[in-house]
C-alpha cells in the first residue's frame, strides 16, 4: 500500500474527504519526525514505536581497496513493531 492508497482507505474508513484524511496523515508524519528528531520516544501501544538511537563510532572497511575507515557516531532510528502489529503479520 502506497501513500495515494493509504489516504483512500482512511478516508473511506473515516467518512471523510480524501483531502482532510491526507492532511490528518501529513500532520501525523510531521508530528513523529519533530518528536523524534528533539530525541522523544513516539509509541502507539500494539502497533509501532519510533525511537532516536545513537550509533557509537566505529571502524569500517573500503569495500573496493580493503582500506581501514573511521565511521563517525551518527543518530539513526529505530522502528519496532508492537505485539498487535506482529501478531496480524502473523495472521492471527
Amino acid at each position: 500500500m502506497n501513500k495515494t492508497e493509504l489516504i483512500d482507505a482512511v478516508a473511506a474508513g473515516a467518512e471523510v474527504s480524501k483531502k482532510d484524511a491526507g492532511a490528518v496523515i501529513d500532520s501525523m508524519f510531521a508530528v513523529v519526525m519533530q518528536s523524534v528528531a528533539r530525541g522523544e520516544k513516539v509509541s502507539i501501544p500494539g502497533l509501532i514505536a519510533f525511537d532516536q538511537v545513537d550509533r557509537k563510532a566505529r571502524k569500517g572497511f573500503n569495500p573496493q581497496t580493503g582500506e581501514p575507515i573511521q565511521i563517525p557516531a551518527s543518530k539513526a532510528i529505530k522502528v519496532t513493531a508492537g505485539s498487535k502489529l506482529k501478531a496480524a503479520a502473523k495472521g492471527k
